[in-house]
């Protein structure tokens, strides 16, 4: 009795620790799903042009001359990140999506050639520089540079923040760091593609799976268990963008948006 036992048990933790309940899919006319914000907002890229769409209408924000869409950060609803790579700048945008400021990096006097682009606290970015392979914290009030990180090998393939932690992710590491400038923790990573972030938690894509890793941002604490493979419900969908928030997963698969209720596991 007591391997049967013990397989229930096993059967049960592993069930409830990767439990994904489908909430929601419908229909979405869109190129690049960007997220849901605080207030229910849903932001999107159509045709180059970004969209917000919510209860107080559809408001849009085009800059063709400054190419492509990198990134947007919605993190901050009143103060959008939005990152254009190929003419290394930044537009800051309100809620109702008009220009508040441009950062042409290319411009400053201490040059900056930026790879990434996301949300910090105090009126700051967190910004890869590619020519140094350092995180930076830019400050667009004071116009300031802080080195966060030391150089590290590999290409940037995706990076996750929020105002107090920022994750980057390359070929063989994921690595944490605070907005103080202390690095935090890193894991060996092999395959993943694409992160997201909750608070110090990281949600990671690797071949149309999905792995949760706990506690990455947590200050030189050792990552006691490997990342945990989410077990989402049939049918399976193709994940082309994705968002995690505190209540739900968000995933675009090219037609529809599916929304997710998520249990993670449990600490020990």
């Amino acid at each position: 009795m007591k391997p049967y036992y013990f397989l229930l048990l096993l059967c049960f933790h592993l069930g409830f620790a990767q439990t994904a309940s489908l909430k929601e899919s419908k229909p979405v006319d869109m190129d690049q799903f960007i997220g849901i914000d605080s207030y229910k907002n849903t932001y999107f890229i159509k045709d180059r042009v970004l969209h917000k769409k919510g209860k107080e209408g559809d408001f849009r924000y085009n800059n063709l001359q400054l190419g492509r869409i990198a990134s947007v950060d919605i993190i901050n609803p009143l103060k959008l990140v939005v990152f254009f790579e190929d003419t290394n700048t930044v537009v800051l945008l309100d809620n109702k999506l008009s220009e508040i400021r441009r950062i042409s990096f290319h411009e400053l006097s201490n040059f900056l050639n930026a790879g990434t682009a996301t949300t910090a606290e105090n009126n700051s970015l967190w910004i890869f520089n590619i020519d140094s392979q350092q995180l930076e914290l830019y400050n667009y009030k004071t116009r300031s540079q802080t080195t966060v990180s030391q150089p590290f090998p590999g290409r940037v393939l995706s990076q996750a923040s929020n105002f107090n932690f920022c994750f980057i992710l390359t070929e063989k590491k994921l690595r944490a760091f605070n907005v103080y400038g202390s690095f935090l923790n890193e894991i060996d990573v092999e395959g993943y593609e694409h992160i997201v972030q909750q608070s110090e938690n990281v949600l990671a894509v690797k071949n149309n799976n999905l792995f949760y890793i706990r506690d990455l941002a947590k200050h030189k604490t050792k990552i006691s268990e490997p990342p945990v493979q989410l077990k989402m419900p049939e049918p399976e969908i193709t994940i082309q963008d994705l968002q995690l928030t505190e209540e739900f997963l968000y995933i675009y698969d090219g037609k529809n948006l599916h929304t997710y209720t998520l249990t993670f596991p449990k600490k020990e």
